[in-house]
């Protein structure tokens, strides 16, 4: 039997999962690490933290797993997407990594606009100049840390700073460096007009493979601290929508998953570079070769949930200690007893701005309709019919752009809950499976790792001999759809509404 590691480095922890070649999770750990907002709208973190965690956690899985490390193949790292982590010429680490939550280069965004102009931006790297990406990221360094901009001389990604502690090798892939705003998504290479924009010199950037390709091996050093082989390959790996992509299957034309995680994702394989021209989604080279998969992203899926929990439902989250349950599952049984539409209570879940697909930082979350008749299941309702109609948005992008979903897979936080399945199910009018694989970004590069070592022959051989089945198939009810439609239509046009009162609202001092 052969084995292959799957390696998730995330913004709270990195989590390392050892899998034979049958996708069976044999041995798993997980580190977590802090951090850092020095300012507002900052976010940061310290690149060794995440070092620390693989190491430890790779080391756990290999002397704890009983596997002989020989017969450990191959590896793949899955990785949060858009950060910037910049090395000296002696490859020290210059600053810390400025991560994709970081919303501090507004202005740079406009002066790469104002540089290259929209359409141009879209054609070449497929979206906006956006705060999250990592090329304004690196305009901010410069207009803001010259010194550190004249010390650099390697860019990196989060996992493709790991790799390089791991191996030795400065390597990236197609689905991460997509989102980096630098490549030319159509072609799969570096944009020399990007380069030449930032000013600096492609020797800087990582060389790019295809998500599967071997890219190196592990390392002397890697392999006295964790016990691995100096003969397990290291894999290109993925962004981690991608790499969760791959560990659900969603890997051929038609195939679809909606997340309902702290954001919300709707994503879709495609074997064509569909590129939205009002940049409402983001196109991305995904991880099979020669496709790419188009996201469109809600900023308050689970998050709007988490914040009312939080704040009101302190008389829930007492019975869930009471009675050793989820304090979600009791916000879900009250929320199940409230009609479709709550009453005539409509909820805009714009807690932190939103991208899909109106791409406004300044609006906000709204309750509209409210009456006195409303309790607080009618909020908790309102809330979750929100975030799908949210979703359904991105999913009527995706439409437009010719890209139609037969089917759709639920996975994140949110799939845990039956009413919200059934919401997105009806609301998208779409089957609706739930995927079963708690790792699905761990399992997802560990797939790509056994095509790189040639266990299987592509990522479609792989998925169907390592992904789990999906499981609870439903249908939608056609009686739903329709109710579910008639509060979507006033939904949607509330945006239009208070699109001048929310800018107003931004500009208050």
């Amino acid at each position: 039997m052969k084995y292959l590691i799957g390696i998730d480095l995330g913004t709270s922890a990195t989590k390392t999962v050892l899998f034979d070649e049958k996708g069976t999770a044999v041995s798993s750990k997980s580190v977590e690490y802090p951090l850092y907002q020095p300012q507002n709208g900052w976010a940061e973190q310290n690149p060794e933290d995440w070092y620390n965690a693989a190491i430890t956690t790779l080391t756990y899985v290999v002397k704890n797993s009983g596997v002989d490390p020989d017969d450990i193949v191959s590896l793949g790292i899955s990785g949060q997407m858009h950060g910037l982590v910049m090395l000296d010429e002696k490859c020290d680490v210059l600053r810390p990594a400025i991560l994709w939550c970081d919303q501090r280069t507004g202005k740079e965004c406009e002066e790469l606009t104002e540089k290259l102009g929209l359409d141009t931006l879209i054609k070449i790297t497929a979206n906006p100049a956006l705060t999250g990406f990592t090329a304004s990221k690196i305009l901010w360094v410069k207009n803001n840390e010259p010194e550190n901009f004249a010390k650099c001389r390697h860019i990196l990604l989060p996992k493709d700073y790991l790799r390089f502690r791991l191996t030795g090798d400065f390597a990236t892939e197609v689905s991460d460096a997509s989102g980096m705003q630098l490549l030319d998504v159509p072609g799969r290479k570096w944009s020399d007009i990007m380069i030449n924009a930032l000013g600096i010199k492609e020797e800087y950037l990582a060389k790019v493979y295809e998500s599967p390709e071997i890219t190196g091996y592990i390392n002397n050093d890697t392999s006295l601290k964790t016990g691995l082989s100096v003969k397990t390959s290291v894999a290109g790996g993925a962004g981690d929508n991608a790499a969760a992509a791959v560990g659900m299957g969603v890997v051929t034309e038609g195939k679809a998953f909606t997340t309902i995680g702290t954001s919300g994702v709707v994503f879709a394989h495609t074997d064509n570079p569909v590129i939205d021209p009002k940049g409402r989604v983001h196109t991305f080279c995904c991880a099979v070769p020669g496709a790419w998969h188009v996201m469109g992203v809600t900023q308050g899926a689970g998050l709007s949930l988490q914040w009312f929990k939080n704040n009101f439902c302190f008389e829930e989250i007492h019975q869930a200690n009471e009675e050793n349950k989820d304090v979600y599952q009791i916000t879900d049984a009250k929320a199940k007893d409230i009609p479709i539409g709550c009453d005539k209570l409509i909820y805009l879940p714009y807690l932190m701005g939103e991208r899909t697909p109106h791409l406004d930082p300044d609006c906000r979350g709204v309750f509209f309709g409210l009456s006195a008749m409303h309790t607080k299941a009618h909020f908790i309702r309102a809330l979750m019919e929100g975030v799908t109609y949210s979703l359904y948005d991105c999913l009527l992008v995706l439409k437009e752009m010719g890209i139609t979903p037969l089917s759709m897979l639920l996975c994140g936080g949110g799939s845990k809950s039956k009413l919200w399945k059934n919401m997105i199910c009806d609301t998208f009018s779409v089957p609706v499976e739930t995927a079963k694989s708690s790792d699905a970004a761990a399992l997802g590069v560990a797939v790509l790792a056994a095509v790189g070592a040639g266990i299987y022959g592509s990522i479609k051989e792989a998925c169907d001999a390592m992904v789990p089945q999906v499981s609870d198939k439903i249908l939608p009810d056609t009686d739903n759809t329709a109710s579910y439609r008639k509060y979507y239509n006033i939904y949607s046009s509330l945006y239009t509404s208070l699109k001048v009162n929310y800018k107003d609202l931004a500009n208050l001092s």
